[in-house]
């Protein structure tokens, strides 16, 4: 569970719920209302046909029978996607939730009505301008409602109000945190300690008003000014601690212990029950659930088309590689792939067979004497890594990912792992073709240790956010960063 889920969790309910059903009933309006649009631009294209027109009314109510259940599947999918749920709150605009959801949707109804053949046909034309205009107001009024919010939180009108009870260092990187992920949930609307401002021994900010002492806090409690109580005393003061969570109980109000929040900088914001007990997730494999079962039929599919489609040019590249100089057509390299296993990469050969350096101990410059004719052209366009495909059919490889380096890869002189702490954190994942540190310029030689470090930062931005959209985005992305690079040679 998200930290901040666990918060959304306990909010009064009532306010979260009318939210909540004003934004079902407007999503079932939008595609009923969307639904019976395009009915009617159906209609108004027949009436130069009298026969047309006649079908178009007798299949009137079948048509808005379908537009009903269109906007009832519509609630219960968008539920099913989380677009209810805490983040329909965050300021974030969801539009590729809110497209996943509604295509999902709108196939489910395309079925229906194709397996129960209750309907008429609908044009082409009329199913695009439904699914177009309610995708449209969809956004729409997602921009409405998240000016609202930003309206209710300048003016300081959320649906549950906070305090903090104790102005310690713990309680200043809770404020802080609140602050910098700010919401109509649960806002901070001041801080409560039975000391003065000037004995405190952590200076607040300007920004945050000290309400008063712990019998004021019971007071703005009792009058249905504060919801939240935020207990932020360090874990020594064990009897303060167990004291004042006694004392607030009589009270109605929602008390909560601050974990430390020193935490949050080396852990992930998600807690997970272990024999009962909420502890932090520090580290966790980047892909779960079915994201490898779909990053790996991505890999099959596209590694299949791609080597069906370029055989023709990779016979080619393989016959101009063999008659430009002596040596075997592959050049197989061990690297780094998954959990820092030892993989076979294979490559067209675009050195001298007697001069290949096959742990890269040496990184190719410039001119480098090492490398063929056809060499220069292959690697300078990168066709030298076509072979890599069948690394990506057989499993060992995948064609988006961090690229594999060889064992004696050096920037500076230093070995890659021992130039970047976080190095081998891009091993948790299979290396790829193409990786986000090669569409943002990262490409070729890797020789001062700044440029590993930033490949490296990319690589782990990869694996962080990844989703097939982001494949997809960096593949489009890498014709343009090949033709467009100059540091491979």
């Amino acid at each position: 569970m998200e930290f901040s889920s666990a918060l959304f969790a306990s909010v009064r309910p009532s306010a979260v719920r009318n939210v909540v059903a004003i934004a079902r009933l407007t999503h079932f309006l939008i595609v009923v209302c969307s639904g019976a649009l395009a009915l009617y631009a159906l209609e108004s294209t027949s009436l130069f046909s009298s026969t047309r027109v006649l079908l178009a009314t007798l299949s009137g109510p079948y048509y808005i029978a379908l537009a009903l259940w269109a906007g009832l599947l519509c609630v219960l999918v968008f539920n099913s996607f989380g677009l209810y749920g805490h983040e329909m709150f965050g300021g974030r605009l969801l539009i590729r939730r809110t497209l996943l959801a509604w295509m999902a949707t709108f196939g489910l109804v395309m079925v229906m009505h194709l397996l129960f053949r209750f309907l008429r046909p609908l044009p082409d034309g009329a199913l695009m301008l439904w699914f177009g205009l309610s995708f449209v107001l969809f956004v729409g009024g997602r921009l409405l409602l998240l000016w609202e919010f930003r309206r209710r939180i300048r003016l300081g009108h959320f649906i549950q109000r906070s305090v903090i009870l104790g102005m310690t260092e713990n309680a200043l990187r809770l404020a802080e945190q609140i602050s910098h992920r700010a919401d109509v949930i649960s806002g901070l609307v001041g801080y409560i300690d039975d000391r003065r401002r000037h004995r405190l021994d952590e200076s607040p900010p300007s920004s945050l008003r000290r309400l008063g002492d712990i019998e004021e806090l019971e007071r703005l409690i009792r009058e249905g000014g504060i919801d939240q109580v935020l207990l932020a005393l360090p874990a020594q003061a064990r009897g303060r601690n167990e004291g004042l969570a006694q004392r607030l109980r009589r009270l109605p109000v929602q008390v909560l212990l601050v974990p430390d929040m020193s935490s949050f900088h080396f852990a992930h914001r998600k807690l997970v029950p272990v024999a009962g007990v909420p502890m932090f997730v520090v580290a966790e494999p980047p892909l779960q659930g079915w994201a490898p079962v779909f990053k790996r039929g991505e890999d099959i599919v596209l590694s299949a088309v791609a080597l069906l489609c370029l055989s023709p040019l990779m016979a080619l590249l393989a016959l101009a590689v063999k008659l430009d100089s002596p040596g075997p057509v592959l050049f197989r390299q061990k690297r780094y792939g998954y959990n820092h296993r030892l993989i076979e990469v294979f490559k067209f050969r675009s050195m001298h067979h007697d001069l290949r350096d096959e742990n890269a101990a040496k990184q190719t410059l410039r001119d480098d004497p090492r490398v063929t004719r056809v060499g220069r052209f292959i690697r300078k366009t990168s066709l030298d890594e076509l072979p890599q495909l069948f690394n990506v059919l057989a499993g060992s490889m995948s064609l988006v990912g961090p690229r594999p380096h060889a064992t004696a890869t050096k920037a500076g002189n230093v070995l890659f792992e021992d130039a970047v702490l976080e190095y081998v954190s891009r091993h948790r994942v299979k290396p790829g073709i193409t990786g986000l540190a090669q569409v943002n310029g990262y490409r070729g030689e890797t020789d001062t240790i700044e440029k590993i470090q930033r490949r490296v930062e990319y690589d782990l931005e990869y694996i962080e956010n990844w989703s097939l959209w982001l494949d997809l985005s960096i593949l489009l992305r890498t014709l343009p960063a090949v033709l467009s690079a100059k540091s491979a040679y």
